[in-house]
């Protein structure tokens, strides 16, 4: 097994000093160069309208081994309910829509009660809930069955 020699750049050998910021500069270099890849990757499969990673949203579920977003019925009767509420009661608060669901025994992911913070980030992903598939600064058709 071949090991990378350690330079210090407290020794006073300006050549282990250049060793040493070289070394580091191309692992960086590595590190940036796959970043990059991964990107282009998640991008393009977005850009499919397909799931590229990151949190998902309630409503849904990622199946093991296949990287696709399917609907969780529990949670999607949930999102359903948020929207049929704001729909049947447009001047309520969002602290009003959470107690609501609260009170109808609905719960977040983790099982807890809903805040306003969560009922209005169920709102703003209307689009996506509706089928449309967002990631960075890209917006396709997803490849996700729509909630709404």
């Amino acid at each position: 097994m071949n090991k990378q020699p350690q330079y210090s750049i407290h020794k006073k050998d300006p050549s282990d000093f250049l060793i040493n910021g070289l070394m580091e500069l191309l692992d960086q270099y590595q590190r940036f160069e796959i970043a990059l890849k991964l990107g282009r990757g998640r991008n393009k499969k977005a850009q499919q309208g397909g799931y590229a990673g990151g949190n998902v949203a309630l409503g849904y579920k990622v199946k093991k081994g296949q990287k696709s977003l399917v609907i969780d019925d529990r949670q999607a009767q949930t999102v359903q309910r948020v929207f049929d509420l704001k729909e049947q009661y447009p001047s309520w608060s969002l602290t009003q829509l959470a107690e609501r669901l609260n009170e109808e025994g609905h719960r977040t992911k983790q099982g807890k009660l809903f805040t306003k913070v969560q009922v209005k980030r169920i709102l703003d992903r209307k689009a996506f809930y509706s089928g449309l598939y967002h990631y960075g600064d890209i917006t396709a058709n997803g490849k996700h069955q729509a909630i709404l």
